[in-house]
């Protein structure tokens, strides 16, 4: 269109002078598109001399003048570029909104890139920092273990040395100087508190007593994964070869088919998250209620009211046995829910199962088993409404119970003795620092409540009372 305009205002402009005009269009050395045209003059054979005809010059200037206004209109039209449509084109209006589009969808591809790229950094710096505390905590617990075992039961320097032979034993004298020991000690470590706990086999104070004190709680590893939202660590109290009183173990206890039992060397095993074994039950379990004891793995099969017994070196089950009565999958369980029924649990005299029945109408019901067959060997009920309460273990014989499950300053609130048949409150402060308690068992060799507390494996040191 634009080359019959510019041939129709040659032709107007020079048609009287009866000379054929002719119109080039090409790109200039910066791509621009130009046009021009050119006439022979009927009157001269050469150009004029500097200056030329006023008249030549005033109708060169308003040709391009022209050639500017119709150019400027042409890449208003519909041009995208300096050059604009080449003759023969069209304005289309859905590849000038195509185009938009894709411009649109471009920056946000930027945008996204950028907050990945940001979010990549953040990952990388917190990937540092981890494993700054995780090399912190190895370190720590070298240094802890080296104290431990120095020659002649020396500590780090900061207790007087004991006497060849003295066997260990808890001071008495200051109890505030226990409470600051566990505030101190933040990193995960076997039998951190050997050296100060009571009633070592074979120590000066061996045997039985009352719980007077329960210590803050030590934090020995952390489940990453849902599925250790609430579980069950332990250790047995009486290892049996290959295992030994360092050999821990775990259970994820989230999920319907449960079957996984981690093993676990060492202390450091633990804290790093690497298991040495994974043992793989022949039935899935149910709760948190599950125990160590002399080489077997005590548990409640799923939607069931037995108990049965994994041996950990043959890998096998080698007993079951029903719970007569028993409540199961839900109906009565601990405060905190999780198909709590029927929970297990280990002292000094052996294996215990707390549970309740329809005749006891809620209220705890503790038996003691036979760890080779599970047979119930002597059963006490209990006036302890198992709903009301958030857990519960057993220390010489007595069964406590702790008060809440979720908050921070809960308590051990009941006590009762199988050894009287009566129950008495108590009020000794336990701390659930993470807000989640969902299982708690005693371990006599350790002297220590293990506990798991929202995704987190502690111990608490406790300390008896003696006759």
């Amino acid at each position: 269109m634009l080359g019959a305009l510019l041939l129709f205002w040659g032709g107007l402009t020079l048609g009287c002078r009866g000379e054929k005009a002719f119109l080039r269009r090409a790109d200039d050395s910066t791509g621009r598109c130009t046009y021009s045209f050119s006439v022979a003059s009927p009157v001269e054979a050469a150009c004029p001399d500097a200056g030329g005809v006023p008249e030549l010059r005033a109708e060169l200037a308003s040709l391009a003048a022209r050639l500017s206004r119709l150019e400027s209109r042409e890449r208003g039209i519909g041009g995208s570029g300096p050059r604009g449509n080449e003759a023969g084109d069209t304005w289309d209006p859905q590849q000038t909104a195509s185009a938009a589009r894709l411009e649109a969808a471009y920056s946000e591809l930027l945008r996204v890139k950028s907050r990945l790229e940001e979010e990549k950094v953040r990952l990388e710096k917190e990937k540092e920092e981890l494993g700054r505390r995780l090399e912190s905590s190895a370190q720590e617990i070298t240094r802890l273990r080296a104290n431990r075992c120095l020659p002649g039961g020396e500590g780090s320097g900061r207790d007087p040395p004991r006497a060849p032979g003295k066997a260990s034993r808890w001071d008495p004298q200051p109890l505030a100087y226990q409470e600051l020991q566990s505030e101190r000690t933040e990193v995960p470590v076997s039998r951190l508190l050997e050296e100060t706990a009571l009633g070592r086999p074979g120590g000066e104070d061996s045997g039985c007593g009352e719980l007077v004190w329960v210590g803050e709680p030590i934090v020995f590893g952390r489940a990453e994964s849902i599925a250790g939202k609430y579980g069950v660590w332990m250790k047995d109290p009486e290892p049996v070869a290959p295992f030994t009183r360092e050999t821990t173990w775990r259970v994820d206890a989230v999920g319907t088919e449960v079957r996984q039992l981690f093993q676990y060397d060492a202390a450091e095993q633990l804290a790093r998250g690497y298991p040495a074994k994974v043992h793989i039950l022949p039935r899935p379990l149910e709760s948190t209620g599950a125990v160590i004891y002399r080489g077997g793995f005590f548990f409640q099969p799923r939607r069931s009211r037995a108990v049965a017994r994994y041996d950990l070196r043959g890998e096998a089950v080698t007993a079951e046995r029903e719970i007569s009565g028993a409540g199961y999958h839900g109906q009565y369980p601990y405060a905190w829910g999780g198909y709590t029924d029927i929970d297990l649990a280990v002292d000094e005299t052996g294996l215990w199962v707390i549970y309740s029945t329809e005749k006891a109408r809620g209220a705890i019901v503790l038996s003691k088993l036979n760890p080779e067959t599970l047979e119930i060997q002597r059963t006490w009920e209990t006036n302890i409404r198992k709903r009301g309460v958030a857990n519960s273990f057993v220390i010489c014989g007595t069964l406590y119970t702790v008060s809440s499950y979720s908050a921070p300053n809960a308590t051990i609130n009941f006590a009762y003795d199988t050894a009287t048949g009566a129950s008495r409150p108590l009020s000794i402060p336990f701390e659930n620092r993470f807000r989640y308690l969902s299982m708690v068992d005693y371990n006599p060799t350790e002297r220590q409540l293990f506990a798991w507390d929202s995704f987190n494996m502690v111990a608490y040191p406790v300390r008896l009372s003696h006759a």
